[in-house]
């Protein structure tokens, strides 16, 4: 099972540390936060104990209506089941007694200024990212008119110099030689780098670029959401014919079903422009148009 670590979730939201600090490294497994409001009135049958705990103004208003004796209750009862930290949102002060709670259990305190939902959707949107099943590959990763593309296809295929004409002619480079791939959902499979290829581009007979230095900050993004598989291969001869419309294919990642398509390389053919050719169509197709069907149209409307 992946996991992060309280420590990466405070430097990455750039959370003040209140309480147990010397607990930074406790891991996080659950990818949702969770407002422990039963819980403070005592009801604990579906209580996510592994899941950051996200204290609002509700819930620090409720402890401080409560007696000395019945708020180290409440907070004892929770803090018992040692989740991997607590977030007090909205910069509250009144929380001496959870600072002594937490260090005395161990559990990292931390508050931010932000409101509750303000924080509670940006570390949703984290945890998703950081604990999604992923995948590393071998291809070349491109934003081609906002659509996510995976380029593969056996070394020396010519994946890169595709995308360094793709880059040219306006879209996006997402990664190069080591695409990782994370699961987010049923349906949706992302496509990143591996940090340390972050924006390099290798050109065989060129070298290794900077995409960004090369060509500015427009020409790279970080991520995109693949929809397209596109594999490049060697020509071969009588292989391909003018079908109105190819069967659907699909590659299998990690569960997620993504359209798959091949396109044979010789000399003088288009690569880029067919790849464009292919998010287009794509693109249009989740509309609801299909190009066969308007020229099927227009031949029945002729008879």
């Amino acid at each position: 099972m992946k996991s992060t670590t309280v420590q990466s979730l405070t430097e990455t939201f750039k959370l003040e540390v209140l309480a147990g600090a010397s607990c930074m490294d406790r891991e996080i497994t659950r990818s949702k936060v969770h407002r422990p409001g039963l819980e403070f009135v005592g009801y604990f049958d579906f209580f996510p104990t592994k899941r950051v705990q996200v204290l609002g103004c509700k819930e620090i208003n409720y402890l401080l209506t409560l007696s000395v004796e019945e708020r180290k209750l409440h907070i004892g009862n929770i803090v018992k089941y040692h989740p991997p930290c607590f977030i007090v949102t909205t910069g509250q002060q009144e929380i001496p007694y959870l600072t002594l709670f937490c260090e005395e259990e161990g559990i990292p305190l931390l508050r931010t200024q932000e409101t509750t939902t303000e924080i509670i959707a940006k570390i949703d949107t984290y945890l998703v990212k950081a604990l999604a099943p992923e995948l590393s590959i071998h291809g070349v990763c491109v934003n081609v008119s906002g659509i996510g593309v995976l380029l593969r296809g056996k070394s020396g295929i010519g994946k890169s110099e595709t995308a360094h004409t793709l880059i040219r002619r306006g879209h996006r480079f997402v990664a190069d030689d080591i695409v990782v791939l994370k699961k987010l959902g049923p349906a949706t499979l992302l496509g990143t780098h591996n940090e340390t290829t972050r924006e390099f581009l290798a050109l065989r007979s060129i070298g290794l670029i900077n995409v960004v230095r090369q060509y500015g900050r427009r020409a790279f993004q970080d991520e995109t959401r693949i929809v397209l598989d596109i594999e490049l291969s060697p020509w071969r001869e009588n292989s391909l014919n003018n079908e109105l419309e190819l069967e659907p294919k699909f590659t299998d990642y990690l569960g997620v079903q993504i359209p798959h398509i091949e396109i044979q390389l010789q000399p003088g053919r288009d690569v880029a422009g067919l790849i464009e050719a292919a998010a287009n169509n794509w693109y249009l197709k989740q509309l609801g148009y299909s190009a066969v069907e308007e020229f099927m149209q227009r031949i029945e409307n002729k008879q």
